[in-house]
């Protein structure tokens, strides 16, 4: 091991060489700045899946363990989810991905059976902390329809489509030879097929006799000790569901035209009753009125009262429109409980395990399409419990994830606190009944908190420490917008058919709890956090244009500004006012006109999130708004920019005002490194071209200020010095009719989008010897360009002067779009981003209050006043295709690495782990790679998950401490680990499923009935099942071991730690198999003395013999 370990050590540095060979050109070994030491290696990293939350995919079927309260859901896509108390959650997957028909508990035994369609039963062990199959039988020429584990028992009852039942012993897993033929347990005389088995339970109160339910309408009670059927029950309905009653002497059953039967078991003839519970009853004899199938019926006794009669379906077929339903029936009245999906499955839960007693059922758990519902029995009205799972992840669908650790450890109280207010009334009083498991030890002390954009427009927080996940506060982003009341009513969007309110990107600040989201319909919303109540007059808004018309510049009233004394000169720029109150022209082309309407009624916004600010890009000559691309909000310059394929616009949210708002390629000006030709110039324009980056070189400029910078609505545009600029089209419209035709020729190359930005205090040119307040800006082909920001020094000042934006002539280039930037000091650590803190914004101040903020250090400072410094900074670049490492402020590319050729990245992160920082990547072709900061060495690369769908490129992150996530399916994330430690502590983390519980005692038989039987009969299954019941046909089942338990982990790290962790789970797995071994053992030497006994006999018997006889 050693000797690997410096072999590693050696391709380490053999790989951090090439790293450096790779550099840019323009970098030389002399200029390099002094050598960072880099403390991550590549023993650091492993990967490997940690949780998973959320409502189950398109779930099939579930079971509930009574005794040790645990709840298992099996799903269409082969997964089997575990829920215990609240916090304890377990996933489990079947490799073949096959639909799960079937669980059954081992009741308190910590075992699982599930059945799935492609005809495999398994044995899933539940008694380690990531469940593990150790057995697999195959059925090769039979298909599974249903099974039955009666409770204490080893033998599983196992119906299938052809009739028959097989019988398996679930300690071994093995075939019995006593199989049940569908010919012999119906009538002789019978000449059609009875169907598949649709139920097998036993008699309550004699385990000798099996209940069949054929799919027909035949029920046959057998006797397994004499090998053939006593009673047949024969209905002209198909069967559903079947159920006892605990006395054994009746049972109930639901068929396919809405009735139920009840059947007494020694009246074989007809039923003692029959019930329509949502059809009209019709006298004189006739058949009632059909009504939808009952999908499935439970009948639960109670010691004081009514029995219960509970099912699902069975609605009358003129009920259209009408919501499925959950029908109680409890003596003579009759509950129909609507609920919002499609019911799947439902279970009763009972105050004890034991079929023969009464039941007392206490609450209903309902399994639906797409949420799991718990009705509270005992109370009246039957109200639901409060859910404690983080299942409502897809109540909307989700449009974007973002992932933050490490965050200050007042959020996560703070957000509950608003959100607690929140919550519904009505809920059931009662704990919430599925209690089981034990939590894990967590060793992750941080907070992490997961934000959620969605399709309606709402944004959830969610608290993910410790691997758990608690919804937090919900906020409803649409309740700024009118409503669209009727269909000509609707809003004037062609961006999106449907779900205009979604949330498409959302930039956070933890620190100061500024929350910016970007929506589908080009619209952006600024909020501020406060723990009060607040009633909004009118919500400030602002239109901006940013499809591009050029104008003719004629002497507009302009008011110079000075520039700030000392350091570089920047030259502010020219803002032209333009009104937004047209919304078409002469000839109906729709113009300034945003997508939504923002509410012009006062908007009472409760405690939480409340909107500070409405930005919206407004229709530009018949043509809608593009789609915002990248979203950056910085609390402490107070300032928010965003942009899209046409090009950029930055607000000062404090004064409500637009600094900026240029075209894409006026960023560049005359320095555009694609020589593109500007459209055809109108006849009144001046051949000339200028951009934001010749305007350092311009001799003057000034800024046409806004009269009210409070006002509502404004709408600003960049005017340059120069009399023209390049006006570039992206889309060909026919219907804009000052375009010219030859836009098509250039159209790709003018979709340069913005695609990241990035708020920093940097180094901005080569000369500079202090940093100042940056807005550092990436676009899709791979190009960086560096805006510099002049704050007013002071917190008042800040209220009135405006914040001066200009260019820094800076320009970078990398393969690919930009993706992610990030700034490191001279040590490598990350530099974030300047923030504010936050402070109740609804607050009354007093006279110490305003004193205190006054002689507070300003947010940020000009770079005049900044302090010169020696220390070099580094900027992080990810783009697509590679990453560099940039020197600040000599701009020198000090290491270059080219992540992929054949793919593309999709998320890069540059994150902190174990007091260090490496970038974090995952690619298109489901690789997930990290690299060391700043020599960019690669550490890890897994290939892990090729992309599947747009979801997970949508909505992977990175974050802190070597974690990620992404929505795995619609309704469930999917958390991983890139951090080695994160991994050999992630068995200390995870909750116990199973605990040790004493199973309850069985009901008294009482007196008279243990004197003169009437109790429940008991059968030797071992003896009627095991050896004795003959020899199983060798091709029904092929048995299958599993992997016994071994807790691995699917992604494969590269790495030593990864085989140390292996070989550590091992000694786990075999430490945790010695407890079972000697029980085994001890089972073996009986089987094995009773088969030495039964081979003698056989001997005995056979001996004398001859060869024919045989």
């Amino acid at each position: 091991m050693w000797k690997f370990k410096e072999f590693r050590k050696v391709l380490d540095g053999l790989t951090a060489a090439s790293s450096s060979s790779s550099s840019s050109a323009s970098s030389q070994p002399g200029n390099r700045e002094v050598e960072i030491p880099e403390s991550l290696q590549s023993e650091h990293f492993q990967l490997c899946k940690t949780v998973r939350h959320g409502f189950p995919f398109e779930p099939s079927s579930m079971a509930f363990d009574p005794v040790q309260k645990i709840l298992a859901i099996g799903t269409n896509h082969g997964a089997v989810r575990l829920f215990g108390r609240p916090g304890v959650e377990c996933y489990c997957q079947h490799d073949s991905g096959s639909s799960v028909i079937q669980l059954q508990f081992l009741i308190n035994e910590g075992a699982l059976v599930s059945a799935l369609t492609d005809d495999t039963l398994h044995l899933w062990n539940l008694r380690q902390k990531r469940p593990a199959i150790l057995h697999s039988l195959k059925f090769s020429k039979e298909r599974i329809t249903f099974c039955h584990l009666p409770f204490q028992s080893k033998w599983l009852y196992v119906g299938t489509e052809r009739g028959n039942i097989h019988i398996i012993n679930v300690e071994m897993f093995t075939l019995s030879g006593y199989v049940i033929m569908w010919n012999k347990a119906i009538e002789l005389s019978s000449k059609s097929h009875p169907g598949p088995v649709v139920h097998i339970s036993d008699n309550p109160m004699d385990e000798g006799k099996l209940l069949i339910g054929y799919e027909s309408g035949t029920v046959v009670l057998w006797d397994l000790k004499s090998k053939r059927a006593d009673y047949r029950y024969t209905y002209d309905e198909a069967i559903h569901s079947v159920a006892w009653h605990h006395e054994g002497k009746q049972f109930i059953c639901s068929h396919s035209d809405g009735t139920l039967t009840i059947w007494n078991v020694r009246s074989p003839a007809k039923p003692i009753q029959t019930i329509v519970p949502h059809g009209k009853q019709i006298k004189d004899g006739k058949k009632p009125e059909p009504c939808k199938p009952i999908l499935k019926v439970e009948y639960k006794t109670t010691k004081n009262g009514e029995p219960f009669i509970i099912l699902s379906g069975g609605l009358a077929y003129d009920t259209a429109g009408r919501r499925p339903c959950l029908t109680v029936m409890h003596g003579k009245s009759t509950a129909v409980l609507e609920m919002d999906y499609q019911i799947v499955d439902f279970l009763t839960l009972c105050e004890t395990p034991y079929s023969n007693d009464f039941q007392e059922p206490y609450a209903v758990v309902v399994l639906l399409e797409q949420d799991l519902v718990v009705i509270d029995l005992a109370q009246n009205g039957y109200p639901i419990f409060e859910n404690p799972y983080p299942l409502s992840i897809h109540e909307s669908p989700v449009t974007c994830c973002e992932y933050f650790a490490d965050c200050p450890e007042d959020l996560i109280p703070a957000l509950y606190f608003v959100g607690n207010r929140q919550k519904r009334q009505g809920y059931s009083k009662k704990e919430w009944p599925i209690s089981g498991g034990n939590w894990g030890v967590g060793t992750q002390s941080y907070p992490e908190i997961i934000i959620t954009g969605h399709a309606d427009g709402s944004i959830k927080f969610w608290d993910a420490s410790a691997i758990t996940l608690q919804m937090l506060y919900k906020l409803k982003t649409a309740k700024v917008f009118e409503k669209s009341r009727n269909k000509e009513d609707k809003p004037s969007t062609d961006i999106v058919d449907e779900d205009p309110y979604a949330i498409q990107m959302i930039s956070w600040c933890p620190e100061s709890r500024i929350l910016c989201v970007a929506g589908v319909s080009a619209h952006v919303i600024i909020y501020r956090f406060s723990k009060q109540d607040v009633t909004t007059d009118v919500i400030p808004m602002l239109e901006v244009r940013l499809l591009y018309e050029i104008n003719d510049l004629e002497s507009p009233d302009i008011e110079q500004v000075p520039t700030p004394s000392g350091g570089p000169n920047p030259q502010p720029i020219v803002l032209q006012s333009h009104p937004s109150t047209s919304s078409s022209s002469s000839d109906g082309i729709r113009d300034n006109v945003p997508c939504l309407r923002v509410k012009s009624t006062p908007l009472k916004q409760s405690a939480g999130y409340q909107a500070e600010l409405v930005i919206q890009l407004v229709w530009v000559s018949g043509e809608p708004p593009q789609q915002i691309t990248s979203l950056a909000v910085n609390s402490a310059y107070g300032l928010v920019v965003f942009g899209n394929c046409n090009g950029i616009a930055m607000v000062d949210y404090i004064q409500k005002t637009v600094l900026l708002n240029l075209g894409t390629i006026e960023l560049y000006g005359s320095n555009d490194p694609y020589q593109r030709q500007p459209r055809s110039p109108r006849k009144t324009r001046q051949p000339s071209g200028a951009g934001l980056c010749d305007i350092n070189e311009s001799p003057t400029a000034s800024e046409d200020r806004c009269k009210s910078p409070t006002s509502a609505k404004m709408s600003r545009k960049l005017s340059l010095p120069t009399e023209l600029k390049p006006e570039l089209d992206v889309r060909d419209n026919s219907f804009s009719r000052s375009r010219s035709s030859s836009v098509t020729s250039i159209d790709k190359e003018s979709r340069e989008a913005i695609s990241a930005l990035h708020f920093c205090e940097t180094f901005t040119r080569k000369p500079d010897t202090s940093t100042s307040p940056c807005l550092w800006v990436g676009t899709t082909l791979g190009t960086v360009l560096v805006i510099v920001l002049n704050l007013p020094p002071g917190r008042d000042q800040r209220l009135v002067q405006p914040v001066i934006v200009s260019p820094s002539g800076t320009i970078l280039r990398l393969k690919g779009a930009i993706l992610r930037m990030a700034f490191l000091d001279s040590l490598g650590a990350i530099i974030p981003p300047a923030n504010e803190a936050w402070r109740e914004p609804n607050a009354p101040e007093d006279k110490d209050d305003k004193e205190r903020l006054k002689k507070r250090r300003p947010v940020s400072v000009s770079p005049s006043s900044s302090q010169e410094i020696s220390e070099n900074q580094y900027a992080v670049i990810c783009s697509e295709k590679q990453a560099k490492v940039i020197s600040l402020p000599s701009q020198n590319c000090i290491y270059k690495h080219n992540i992929t050729e054949t793919s593309f990245v999709l998320r890069g992160d540059i994150v902190s782990m174990s007091n260090s920082t490496c970038l974090a990547c995952f690619c298109a072709n489901g690789h997930i790679m990290t690299f060391s900061l700043p020599s960019l060495r690669p550490l890890l690369d897994v290939n892990y998950l090729p992309l599947t769908n747009m979801r997970i490129a949508r909505t992977f992150c990175f974050t802190n401490n070597g974690q990620a996530l992404y929505l795995v399916s619609p309704t469930e994330i999917q958390r991983i680990t890139y951090s080695q430690e994160t991994c050999e502590n992630l068995q200390e983390m995870l909750g116990e499923m199973f605990t040790p519980v004493e199973t309850p005692e069985a009901p008294n038989r009482g007196f008279f009935k243990g004197l003169f039987g009437g109790g429940a009969q008991s059968l030797d299954r071992e003896d009627l099942f095991g050896e004795t019941s003959g020899r199983p046909r060798p091709t029904v089942v092929t048995h299958i071991p599993g992997p016994g338990g071994m807790e691995g982990v699917k992604g494969a790290a590269t790495g030593v730690g990864a085989e140390l962790t292996r070989a550590r789970w091992a000694l786990d797995e075999r430490g945790q198999k010695l407890g079972e071994l000697e029980d085994r053992t001890a089972a073996m030497l009986a089987s094995a003395d009773s088969f030495s006994k039964h081979a003698h006999e056989m001997m005995t018997k056979c001996k004398e013999k001859k060869w024919y006889q045989f």
